[in-house]
């Protein structure tokens, strides 16, 4: 009972298995596992079947008080127990390569959007350098199109990993990788920091957001020319409450003159399906919660606890809340 449940257990589709893909990279990726588990599968049958016949038909009789005859060495079963291994893992090995150069770097086209992503404790910045853009944990792509991605990290070694559309790749301190990755269809794709990093590692997570073409262009109309006037008189005190309080120093928002670079850009935040890493739904209970105590939702975050009233919590809230 205790087996059948530990295999049914693995049998529910979730957001971030690579059992589902949703792109040319994952599917490839995927293929190749699905090779290596039959050939492994196939080994198992055999060795197994063999082990359990040895078993069975050389097993001790009733009555039977000597030493079975002891046969030692035997070239050719050794020749062949050798080679077979060494030709699985030949066949093995061609496509392992074959895949590996696929999927190391984007296609030669001009298509290719060009995201550069960076690695903090713990949140993930998304830069897109041809449309003058910066935002951090909702990755926004075009559907159907290759998105060539550059990783860096600014402090220790993360891991960036969307399993429904690509494998894990390293993003370390001082150095710059590279991977790639294409949504075929529209969709939220989860993904989050696959290396451990810190205490709050296992919150630093953010999505993949793949737009239809005109859902696309909204987006980046959208962040290009963000809304920066606040209209409530909640939302106008927000803005005064922001730009006091300390929230400048650390976040950016376009347009206006808060320049700070050590948090997320904040710009156009209200349009954002998540915010604290991707770990809480964007609502106004949830930005309350996170502004009235950021270290309480993710431990040993840079953010400090402002201790802002109330009120001010409430028009910090919707002064972000209206930016979209």
């Amino acid at each position: 009972m205790a087996l059948g449940a530990l295999a049914l257990a693995g049998c529910g589709q979730t957001p971030q298995s690579d059992l589902y893909p949703a792109g040319p990279v994952a599917r490839t990726e995927l293929q190749l596992i699905g090779l290596g588990f039959w050939i492994m599968v196939g080994v198992g049958v055999v060795v197994f079947g063999l082990l359990i016949a040895v078993i069975i038909r050389f097993r001790a009789k009733k009555g039977d008080s000597e030493l079975p005859e002891q046969i030692e060495g035997n070239t050719r079963l050794e020749f062949v127990w050798t080679i077979i291994p060494v030709l699985l893992l030949a066949v093995l090995s061609v496509p392992t390569i074959k895949d590996t150069f696929a999927v190391a770097s984007a296609p030669a086209q001009p298509a290719a959007l060009q995201v550069k992503v960076i690695g903090h404790q713990w949140w993930w910045e998304f830069d897109y350098p041809s449309l003058g853009i910066v935002t951090a944990d909702e990755l926004h792509v075009p559907a159907g199109q290759p998105v060539a991605i550059s990783l860096e990290s600014v402090d220790v070694i993360h891991s960036f990993w969307v399993p429904r559309l690509a494998g894990k790749t390293d993003a370390i301190p001082g150095r710059t990788n590279s991977m790639w990755l294409e949504a075929t269809q529209p969709g939220d794709y989860s993904g989050q920091c696959a290396q451990f990093c810190g205490t709050s590692h296992a919150l630093m997570r953010f999505r993949v957001i793949a737009d239809s073409s005109s859902d696309w262009n909204m987006w980046v109309q959208k962040m290009q020319h963000p809304n920066i006037q606040p209209q409530s008189a909640d939302a106008q005190a927000g803005f005064k409450v922001f730009s006091t309080a300390g929230c400048s120093a650390c976040h950016t928002i376009d347009g206006t003159s808060f320049k700070g670079t050590l948090g997320p850009n904040l710009t156009n935040l209200g349009m954002h399906e998540s915010i604290a890493a991707a770990t809480l739904d964007n609502n106004t209970t949830n930005l309350a919660r996170w502004l009235s105590d950021p270290p309480a939702v993710m431990p040993d975050v840079d953010m400090p606890n402002l201790h802002l009233t109330q009120d001010q919590i409430r028009q910090v809230s919707a002064y972000l809340e209206e930016m979209k």
